[in-house]
């Protein structure tokens, strides 16, 4: 506990990228993909059959409950280049090898599906209203469930942890295997800010 209290003594009191070390658990504050398919969705004129609706929303309360509790060492929202690009520059940033459940990663199937007809990792596709966050492993159960006491993060879920080595992303897949989640070469939804 008193690691955790502390927020273990890194570089910065900051809630840095560079701040997750081996053993840091990775959280995600709810859906990935919402916002990114939702826009490709209205703009392209896809209409795809599905109730996925934009994920933009502010997160103030949510990450004030989430600090609050302590222990959160990096936080960042996963707007361009997705999931994906959040945690490859976290890897590459803290200088650690992130192991992340496939299973684990809250995403709706209306998301996938259209995904899958497009071509595009939902892994990559922007959010607008969710937040990724690293915590010190001693209080992340602790983090999980104050956000998860919020409207906006009532879906938030542990979808892996940091550990020693390279500096790159792991996926363990549903299936048994690994594979290396690389950072998008672009960004599927064009700006609208």
């Amino acid at each position: 506990m008193e690691v955790a209290n502390s927020y273990r003594k890194v570089a910065s009191r900051w809630c840095a990228d560079s701040n997750t070390r081996p053993g840091d658990v990775i959280i995600v504050s709810g859906y990935m993909g919402d916002h990114g398919v939702s826009l490709l969705s209205f703009r392209e004129g896809y209409g795809f059959d599905s109730t996925v609706k934009s994920d933009v929303q502010p997160l103030n309360r949510m990450i004030e409950k989430g600090l609050r509790v302590g222990g959160i060492v990096s936080m960042k929202d996963p707007t361009r280049g997705g999931l994906a690009n959040t945690l490859n520059e976290w890897a590459s940033k803290s200088g650690v090898e992130l192991q992340i459940d496939e299973a684990a990663i809250p995403l709706r199937d209306g998301v996938v599906s259209a995904c899958e007809l497009l071509g595009i990792d939902p892994l990559s596709i922007g959010n607008e209203g969710k937040c990724v966050i690293s915590a010190v492993p001693e209080m992340a159960e602790e983090v999980l469930k104050a956000i998860r006491a919020t409207p906006e993060g009532k879906d938030a879920a542990i979808i892996g942890k940091a550990a020693e080595g390279r500096s790159r992303v792991v996926l363990n897949t549903e299936v048994g295997g690994r594979r290396i989640l690389e950072p998008p070469s672009g960004d599927p939804v064009p700006r609208i800010c």
